[in-house]
Parts: C-alpha cells; structure tokens; sequence
C-alpha cells in the first residue's frame, strides 16, 4: 500500500508562485515515478508533470512548459511542484501519483499509468 500526502496549496495572485509537496510512503519510492495532475471545475483531470525515477527526466504538459517544475527528493521520499508565473486557469485540485512500475516516460501523462493517488490540495489563482 502507497500512501500520498499533498501539501502546499492555497490562495495566490495572478503572477505568484506556490511549491506543491507530496510526502510518499509504503512503496520504494526511489523507483516509482511521480507525477501530478489537476482537475479544475467542471473539468476532466489533466496531466501536469512527471518524473522518472531511473534517471529524473521529466516531462510537463504544454500548459506547464517554463513556468512549473518538478522535482524530487528520495533520501526525503518526496516530490515537488514549483508552479511559477501562475494564471487564473491554474485554479484546479492538484493531485500527486505514483506510476505503476514498468511504465515509461511515454506513458506517464496517462491516468491509466498511476496506481495510486493522493486526496488533492486547492490551488486557487486570483486574477
């Protein structure tokens, strides 16, 4: 069993930046790629970013491209999400995953790619 915690959501101007966390547990986390996705209202959940876990290239939605980053921190079993130069329609439930093993970067902007999730933390972008 796998457990996710996010932390780090919150209110922020347009132009702000915020450092999503998501604390892992119960699986080597050093060989689980990570990702993150978000789900504004009334929208279907998007990819965000990803992480590899044999070597740390990552890969970022269009959306994301320049202002966000991911990273990660294994001796800490966490990843992160730098969001920077953040818009109104950034607004959304951010969500961490862990990748099923075996799936590469290829995969990882695909839900079906993550076998377990975290509850979500708010970001909430003020025009």
């Amino acid at each position: 069993q796998v457990q996710l915690v996010e932390s780090g959501g919150g209110l922020v101007q347009a132009g702000g930046s915020l450092r999503l966390s998501c604390a892992a547990s119960g699986r080597t986390f050093s060989s689980s790629s990570m990702g993150w996705f978000r789900q504004a209202p009334g929208k279907e959940r998007e990819f965000v970013a990803a992480i590899r876990w044999s070597d740390e290239t990552t890969y970022n939605a269009d959306s994301a491209k320049g202002r966000f980053t991911i990273s990660r921190d294994n001796a800490k079993n966490t990843v992160h999400l730098q969001m920077n130069s953040l818009k109104p329609e950034d607004t959304a439930v951010y969500y961490c995953a862990a990748a099923r093993p075996g799936y590469g970067l290829g995969h990882l902007s695909r839900q079906y790619a993550y076998d377990y999730w975290g509850q979500g933390t708010q970001v909430i972008v003020s025009s």
